[in-house]
């Protein structure tokens, strides 16, 4: 906004000669008075649990970008939650853990995943720091179970 010289996101030049209101104006109204007022409660629950349910679903099998993508469905689903107000302050730090959960168990997936593979786009010095790192966490981590 300051390169362009505009107070609103709506008048920045997307393109040559079009303004990002121009093109997304009506998208942003509609989608906020969605997700702000109409938006299922009962139904984002529903799919709350549903996406959590298919991350673990998919960790389970090895598939770990699948469970990222769950992952930040689950995500968007608690805004969407959290927008309406659906759920309480209690809960809502419950969904908070529930989300950073299946981050969590994700990411270490994804890190195992490579490190089985051998790192293959590091090369040299980087590639074989990383594995030594990864092999001293994997021992910690046996040593705390």
């Amino acid at each position: 906004m300051y390169i362009q010289g505009v107070d609103s996101v709506y008048d920045l030049e997307y393109v040559d000669g079009l303004k990002y209101g121009e093109i997304f104006h009506q998208r942003e109204k509609e989608w906020s008075g969605y997700n702000f007022k109409v938006a299922d409660v009962d139904l984002l629950l529903r799919n709350f649990t549903s996406c959590e349910d298919e991350s673990k679903r998919c960790l389970e099998q090895g598939l770990v970008l699948p469970a990222y993508d769950y992952t930040l469905k689950s995500s968007h689903l608690f805004n969407l939650l959290d927008a309406r107000q659906a759920i309480s302050v209690t809960e809502r730090t419950g969904y908070i853990a529930r989300v950073r959960a299946m981050a969590r168990a994700t990411a270490e997936s994804y890190l195992r995943q490579r490190a089985e593979l051998g790192f293959p786009l590091l090369k040299g010095e980087a590639r074989d720091g990383l594995l030594a790192h990864y092999s001293e966490w994997m021992t910690t981590e046996e040593e705390d179970e």
